[in-house]
């Protein structure tokens, strides 16, 4: 009953602004325009976007001669890629509809994708590239903060490259409808690329090319635009956004096949979330081994699609409860306060049950994809035993000592990749829970930081049985779900003093069952319900909610899937 997970990755439409944590700003001002190739220029470098050039004219209109000659054949390149800095964090329709409404050229947005943290996509009219350079930071977000646009000359994109010719159009043609079963509403395109007619016509149907994924997109939209399920199993997909044009060209999509590709984030569904789909299908994709357990993964899944009502071929049975009325705690039951405690100490268990048993690999939906993660060792000339600390000052990030600046920067772990990596490196441990003393500083509605100081002893190499004493000092968000997502970690090591190795490890008693506060009358109704839904004994349907914070949703999820999985004892039941 303790398979309740309380943390996951952080959802991209929230009001976070990343770079209030530990991370540097930086903001290139500029209201020129982009880039000119006239006699008269200069050139200035914006260092954080993948090295992008601007140049700045002396004049007030850009002349279309100047823009994109090529002084070998004289041609005009006409194609330019516009960027836009930390632009996953918006919706693709709300970015593109802010941009148009501010824009005074019409403009075509050309394959639209999220690279790493940026939203891109290609314009092919000098005019309008000018126009999107001029409304540079005069977007606001949610909260406020202004949207930079950075506008490059650029290549013709590798979608527009390679468009097939009206030949191979005509056979994908022939080959999607083959495909297509009219009575379900079904199309099946799973392993495409080796479909048999296109590969005697030596068409190599990638679908996880983008122009693979446009040219199947146009021919469902053109002829099947009544889809009801489309299959992409076994594709080799590792992103999605070539897909995410299935939200306009196929909006019936009710049931969607994705199992058996690569995909590595469960955030790659965020960009067809869109769709309200009924039916998903995501097994055998790198990012379902990301969860703890089957509740986290539901959940993870659940929270892009509400109307989900099977995942991986399995009937979701709890949408809102066990179908009846859930009783709602009193603020007078279940105060702020105890909710924030009880979230943080979850957390916390869960959190180092994993980081002392598990894969650290595993705690990588601790942490929101743009943490921060640091370690400091505290100099203590003396601690006669400072040398069996080596493994943790190969990490040591102590800005009072460390003056290298590259360094510094190094040492500073920045993704949640780089911080499970990091995590995986230190010396395997074994925490003392009982030794823990945790401090809530300060919480909002979004924000909690909280710090924690105890005792752990290694488990293995050299210093296997050293007792250490640690701070940990998260910065996080959390939701009225109930999930924490790390978006700050700062760790320090020491040695235990004498006096605290000597209480380490030390089990306290544990409270008798007539010292805990007698249940009010919200949670014995809850308990009762709970227990004629579940048929379990009045004690253990009590243990299930206790274990979940009084969440009764919760709850009835969690006895659901483990129930399916036969792990609960038969003599848990009446």
């Amino acid at each position: 009953m303790d398979d309740n997970h309380v943390f996951r990755g952080r959802k991209k439409n929230s009001g976070y602004n990343r770079h209030t944590f530990d991370r540097k700003n930086h903001h290139f001002e500029h209201y020129g325009v982009p880039y000119s190739m006239g006699p008269k220029w200069r050139r200035r470098k914006y260092s954080e976007e993948d090295q992008i050039f601007l140049t700045v004219w002396d004049d007030d209109k850009p002349e279309e001669s100047d823009i994109g000659l090529d002084a070998e054949n004289g041609t005009l390149e006409r194609w330019f890629k516009v960027t836009i800095p930390n632009g996953r964090k918006y919706e693709k329709t709300w970015l593109i509809n802010s941009m148009q409404d501010l824009c005074n050229v019409p403009f075509i947005p050309v394959d639209f994708h999220y690279d790493k943290h940026r939203a891109r996509f290609f314009v092919q009219d000098p005019t309008a590239a000018y126009a999107l350079k001029d409304i540079s930071h005069k977007i606001c977000d949610e909260t406020n903060q202004k949207i930079p646009i950075f506008v490059s000359p650029s290549v013709v994109p590798y979608s527009v490259r390679n468009k097939f010719t009206s030949e191979q159009m005509d056979q994908l043609k022939v080959t999607v409808m083959k495909r297509y079963d009219a009575s379900q509403k079904a199309l099946d395109l799973q392993k495409f690329r080796f479909d048999q007619d296109l590969m005697n016509s030596d068409i190599d149907m990638m679908l996880n090319r983008r122009s693979c994924m446009v040219a199947t997109l146009q021919i469902i939209q053109s002829n099947i635009p009544e889809l009801l399920a489309l299959n992409l199993c076994n594709n080799k997909l590792y992103q999605l956004d070539g897909l995410s044009d299935v939200i306009e060209k196929a909006p019936q999509v009710k049931i969607l096949n994705l199992s058996k590709n690569k995909l590595k984030s469960v955030w790659e569904l965020e960009k067809v979330k869109e769709l309200n789909l009924e039916e998903l299908w995501v097994e055998g994709n790198p990012f379902c081994n990301h969860f703890m357990d089957q509740s986290d993964y539901v959940s993870a899944i659940r929270d892009l699609f509400p109307k989900l009502l099977r995942l991986d071929g399995k009937e979701l049975l709890i949408s809102t409860g066990m179908d009846i009325e859930v009783p709602q705690l009193s603020k007078e039951t279940c105060t702020e306060s105890e909710l924030i405690k009880n979230l943080v100490l979850q957390f916390l268990k869960e959190y180092y049950l994993f980081y002392d048993n598990g894969d650290r690999l595993q705690l990588i939906d601790a942490y929101h994809d743009e943490a921060c993660f640091s370690l400091a060792v505290p100099f203590n000339f003396s601690d006669p035993n400072l040398s069996n600390l080596e493994e943790y000052f190969k990490h040591n990030r102590d800005i009072k000592k460390l003056q290298d600046s590259y360094m510094r920067m190094r040492l500073l772990k920045h993704t949640k990749r780089d911080i499970v990596d990091s995590l995986s490196l230190l010396p395997k441990t074994q925490h003392d829970l009982d030794s823990f003393w945790v401090d809530v500083c300060c919480h909002t509605d979004m924000m909690l930081c909280f710090s924690v100081n105890g005792l752990f002893k290694e488990v293995e190499g050299k210093c296997q049985g050293c007792v250490r004493a640690f701070t940990r000092i998260f910065i996080a968000t959390h939701y009225s779900n109930s999930r924490i997502c790390i978006m700050n970690d700062e760790l320090i090591v020491r040695n235990a003093s004498p006096k605290e190795i000597q209480n380490a490890f030390i089990s306290l008693p544990t409270a008798s069952t007539s010292s805990k506060s007698p249940l009010s009358e919200e949670q014995q109704e809850m308990v009762k319900s709970f227990s004629m839904q579940s048929k379990m004994k009045l004690n253990w349907s009590q243990k299930c909610l206790e274990d979940n914070s009084w969440d009764y949703n919760k709850a009835a999820e969690i006895f659901t899937i483990l129930q399916n999985e036969g792990k609960i004892p038969k003599d848990f039941f009446e």
